[in-house]
């Protein structure tokens, strides 16, 4: 018997929406963030994008204020109207608000230990 998806996957995924920007080079676009993980993030499509899929992105998710995550991403997969990206680079101030922000949506320090256990495993 096969574990569902969401067993598999080494990292939690929360559903979360915020005013994210996706760029690459010179062009940028107003995304809807549909989730976020430790290691990336979900979006939907927008209707302009024509992202070159090889080369790599910057996201920047606003938290509130001045508070903002930003990451160098790198798409990973495209499915219908979804972009899946992977983190590979992350600052020391944006790991820590988004280490929060999965903190207070998992409930459990337990699934948060585990999915940091993970991301070092990866580091």
């Amino acid at each position: 018997m096969s574990e569902p998806s969401n067993e598999r996957r080494r990292f939690h995924r929360i559903a979360f929406d915020a005013p994210t920007e996706i760029v690459q080079d010179t062009q940028s676009w107003s995304v809807e963030l549909l989730d976020v993980s430790l290691k990336g993030l979900l979006i939907k499509r927008p209707e302009d994008w024509d992202g070159a899929p090889h080369q790599p992105f910057q996201a920047c998710i606003a938290l509130g204020g001045e508070t903002q995550v930003r990451m160098e991403m790198v798409l990973t997969r495209i499915q219908d109207q979804l972009l899946g990206f992977v983190c590979t680079h992350i600052d020391l101030d944006s790991i820590s608000h988004l280490r929060r922000l999965v903190e207070l949506n998992l409930g459990d320090e337990q699934l948060l230990e585990r999915d940091l256990a993970a991301l070092s495993e990866e580091g």
